[in-house]
């Protein structure tokens, strides 16, 4: 499942963002990203039994499809199901969305079926306001901080 979201109105959080190097306004968008999206990680992790994550980490055919999410000022994450070394959870998507009727084709012994039991698209819809409140507070600290920084290092070069 993808989302994509535009936030009206954050015209003052996009021009503190172009005021700060590109490098600088990617991490802080990816650090506020992060912090805005763990409680729809969390939630989709206490409804299934997979491992959910935040991360940037796609697979090769994910990132074939994900490709016009790229470029060189976009900041992509991603929540889904990862396994112990943080790759994604290929049968995630079978309890999601669940499956029909299997037939196994060489002996036509039926496997059945597997109702659904959604996991990430509820923890998106209950969080998704709580998630842009979050989001506009930890950009706005991240600029702060990152400007702060700034300061300090301008201070101790021109000593």
């Amino acid at each position: 499942m993808s989302v994509k979201m535009k936030i009206e109105g954050a015209g003052d959080i996009e021009r503190a963002l172009a005021a700060l190097p590109r490098g600088t306004a990617k991490g802080v968008m990816r650090r506020a990203m992060k912090k805005s999206l763990k409680p729809v990680a969390q939630m989709a992790e206490a409804a299934s039994p997979f491992t959910v994550a935040v991360t940037s980490k796609l697979t090769a055919r994910q990132k074939r499809e994900a490709r016009q999410d790229r470029g060189r000022s976009k900041v992509v994450l991603y929540v889904g199901p990862v396994d112990a070394a943080g790759d994604g959870e290929p049968h995630a998507h079978l309890y999601e969305f669940g499956t029909g009727i299997r037939v196994q084709s060489s002996t036509g012994r039926s496997t059945g079926r597997m109702a659904a039991r959604p996991f990430l698209r509820p923890a998106w819809d209950a969080n998704q306001a709580l998630m842009l409140a979050t989001l506009k507070r930890e950009v706005w600290g991240e600029i702060e901080r990152a400007v702060e920084r700034a300061r300090r290092k301008a201070a101790r070069a021109g000593r």
